[in-house]
C-alpha cells in the first residue's frame, strides 16, 4: 500500500502552499499562460502532461468499448487536439478539477471526432504517435476484469499517475544529490512493504546505525507527502481545494 499521503506535515498548510509559490505553475495556469503564449517552459509543461495523462484516458477509451487499435488511434488523436492552441483557448478553471476538463473534453472528442478519425484512417492520413502507445495495451491487460466504472477507472489510473511522478521525482532529488543507493534501500518503506530485515538489515548495507535509518525514512516519507501535495495542487485552481482533493484521491487509491 502507498504511504497515506493525507497526512499533515507541518509545513503543509494549504496558506502555506500558496505562499511557497506552490499554485504559481498549476495545470490550470500553464494552460491558460500556453495559450497566450508559445514558450518553452509552457510546451514543457504540456508534454508533462501528456505523460501524466495518456494512459489513464487510453484506459478510458477502452473501457468504452473500443478496441486497441481505435484506442490508440483516438487517444493520440485526442492529445493532437488538446495540445493546440485553438483548444487551449475554450479552457476553463470555472469548469472544474483539471482532471474533470480532461476527461469531459475526451468525452466530447470521442462523440464529435469518431467519424473523423475513421476518415482519416481509410484516407491513409498518419496520426501522432505518443511514446507511450506501445505500452499501453500491455498495461491494459493487468487491468482487473470486474469491468470497473470506465470513469473510476479513469480517476484510480490517473491518482497512479501522480504517485509515480512523485517517486521518479524523489527518485530524481537523490540520484542527483548522489544518494541513489540509500534511495533504493529505502523506497521499501515509502512504499509501505516489510523489508527483509527490516532497519536492521538495512542499517548493516548502507554502513549507518539504525537510528540513523530511522531518521532517512523518516525524512522520505515526508518528503513523499510534501511531493504528492505539491502535484495535487497543480491540478486545483484554488489553494482552498487541495485538502479535499488530496483526501479524495486518496480514497479513489484505497477504494
Amino acid at each position: 500500500m502507498w504511504l497515506n499521503p493525507a497526512v499533515r506535515t507541518e509545513d503543509n498548510s494549504p496558506a502555506g502552499q500558496a505562499h511557497g509559490g506552490v499554485f504559481a505553475t498549476t495545470h490550470w495556469s500553464v494552460v491558460l499562460a500556453a495559450r497566450e503564449q508559445d514558450t518553452p517552459q509552457a510546451n514543457a509543461a504540456l508534454e508533462q502532461l501528456g505523460r501524466t495523462y495518456w494512459y489513464p484516458l487510453y484506459a478510458y477509451v477502452r473501457r468504452q468499448g473500443y478496441d486497441m487499435g481505435d484506442a490508440q488511434d483516438l487517444t493520440q488523436g485526442f492529445f493532437a487536439h488538446i495540445l493546440s492552441r485553438g483548444f487551449l483557448k475554450r479552457a476553463n478553471p470555472a469548469k472544474g478539477r483539471f482532471r474533470s476538463f480532461v476527461l469531459g473534453a475526451l468525452k466530447y472528442f470521442l462523440a464529435d471526432e469518431w467519424a473523423k478519425l475513421r476518415a482519416q484512417k481509410r484516407g491513409g492520413k498518419s496520426l501522432p504517435v505518443f511514446l507511450d502507445a506501445q505500452t499501453a495495451e500491455a498495461r491494459y491487460r493487468l487491468e482487473p476484469v470486474d469491468r470497473m466504472d470506465p470513469e473510476k477507472l479513469f480517476e484510480r489510473r490517473w491518482a497512479t499517475a501522480l504517485l509515480d511522478r512523485v517517486l521518479e521525482r524523489i527518485e530524481e532529488e537523490y540520484s542527483g544529490s548522489g544518494r541513489r543507493t540509500v534511495f533504493d534501500q529505502l523506497r521499501v518503506f515509502l512504499l509501505g512493504e516489510k523489508a527483509p530485515g527490516g532497519y536492521a538489515q538495512v542499517a548493516a548495507s548502507l554502513q549507518m546505525t539504525e537510528g540513523a535509518v530511522k531518521v532517512a525514512a523518516h525524512r522520505l516519507r515526508q518528503r513523499y507527502r510534501e511531493l504528492f501535495r505539491e502535484e495535487v495542487a497543480h491540478t486545483v485552481e484554488e489553494p482552498a481545494e487541495l485538502n479535499d482533493e488530496v483526501k479524495h484521491l486518496f480514497s479513489v487509491l484505497a477504494g
